[in-house]
């Protein structure tokens, strides 16, 4: 789905840098300023060093003069605000929201009942200003306000920030990114690794005196027992079998 991050008013670049980097990190790339404080913030020093590395997504957004300009092609809009006093858009949280939209067929019901149902092919998410947040008319365009769950005794999030969770929230209900380990995951020791090191470790213990070959008991089983629960891998055997092979060497040279 289409989906478009439309920033209204702002009034620090450096909020439009950290934004431009949060979608990024989301898969997001587009983004709208709607009358910026600064026409030049594109271009701004600190714009572009808290971007950090997304250039390109400042490269694709664009700076409208109005709110209208901004919505053309959207078909579902979403307010980060809270619903104005006298009446407005439902108030839900972001999580709560995406999976009603998902979790249905993504239509949007028609104002006039006598027209079809028109299919959601573009979702927007408006921010407000830093300083003045969002005015009540924009809170009126929107189909819902996206209200972000916070300390009740303090919710003031900054707006990349709140941006940032917004995209997190929706890139995960779009299905999200697979989670990459950076360590490979390792093999796991077969079962002819596990018994030649038990051989040897049970050497290792009677060199030492731990375990008396006469009346050896359960201890050769239950090792082998708790090194099978420890999905032993082949690097891990081989540090077993050298410390074995320390104890045996140590154990002798006493002698």
């Amino acid at each position: 789905m289409r989906t478009r991050f439309i920033l209204i008013e702002t009034s620090h670049p450096g909020n439009v840098g950290a934004a431009a980097r949060a979608l990024k990190v989301m898969g997001f790339d587009e983004m709208v300023l709607v009358a910026p404080r600064y026409a030049n913030v594109l271009r701004k020093e600190e714009t572009i060093q808290r971007a950090s590395g997304a250039n390109d997504v400042l490269d694709k957004t664009r700076i409208v003069d109005n709110l209208e300009e901004a919505l053309d092609g959207i078909s579902h809009l979403c307010a980060t605000a809270m619903t104005p006093r006298d009446f407005g858009p439902p108030t839900r949280s972001p999580r709560e929201h995406f999976e009603l939209v998902l979790g249905r067929p993504l239509v949007q019901a028609a104002p006039d009942s006598a027209k079809p149902a028109e299919p959601i092919s573009s979702i927007g998410f408006l921010f407000g200003s830093e300083r003045f947040g969002m005015k009540n008319e924009d809170v009126y365009k929107c189909h819902v306000a996206l209200s972000i769950p916070t300390n009740p005794q303090f919710g003031s999030l900054n707006l990349a920030a709140a941006l940032q969770l917004v995209a997190y929230e929706w890139r995960l209900a779009l299905g999200g990114f697979p989670v990459a380990s950076p360590v490979a995951e390792s093999s796991l020791a077969d079962a002819e690794q596990v018994s030649g090191m038990l051989v040897h470790l049970q050497r290792a213990l009677v060199e030492i005196g731990f375990l008396d070959p006469a009346a050896p008991k359960k201890l050769m089983p239950r090792l082998n027992q708790l090194f099978n629960r420890a999905n032993l891998t082949p690097e891990e055997i081989h540090i077993l079998r050298g410390v074995a092979k320390a104890m045996i060497e140590t154990a002798q040279a006493k002698r």
